[in-house]
C-alpha cells in the first residue's frame, strides 16, 4: 500500500477545537477516518512551528488520499499538504526507468 506524509496546520477555529478535544481525540478521529477508507495510521505527531501535526499513513491509492485531503480542507479547520512517500526499492525502480528529457534552451 502507498504511504503518505500529511503535514497539517490548524486554523484559529481548528486550534479552538484541538484545545477543547485534546490531541488523543484528534488522533483517534484521524485513525478512524483512515481505517474507514481501507488504510492504516502509522504515526501521528504534534509539533512546534509553522506546522502543527505530522501524520504518516498507508492508503489504498492516491485517489483515496486526495479524497481525505479534500474532506479535511473543506472543513476549514485544518490546512494540509500530502506527500507521497517512496521506499528505497521504489527509488531503485525509478532510477532504472529510461526517461527522454530535454532541459529548456538546450
Amino acid at each position: 500500500m502507498p504511504k503518505y506524509l500529511t503535514v497539517a496546520s490548524y486554523t484559529a477555529e481548528g486550534a479552538k477545537g484541538l484545545l477543547k478535544e485534546g490531541g488523543t481525540a484528534r488522533r483517534a478521529v484521524a485513525e478512524k477516518m483512515i481505517k474507514g477508507l481501507g488504510g492504516k495510521l502509522e504515526s501521528f505527531y504534534f509539533a512546534f512551528g509553522d506546522n502543527d501535526a505530522y501524520v504518516i499513513s498507508e492508503g489504498p491509492d492516491n485517489v483515496t488520499a486526495a479524497a481525505m485531503s479534500l474532506a479535511i480542507s473543506a472543513s476549514g479547520a485544518i490546512r494540509t499538504k500530502t506527500v507521497v512517500l517512496l521506499t528505497p526499492e521504489e527509488m531503485d525502480q525509478a532510477s532504472k526507468k529510461s526517461v527522454k528529457f530535454r532541459p529548456p534552451g538546450v
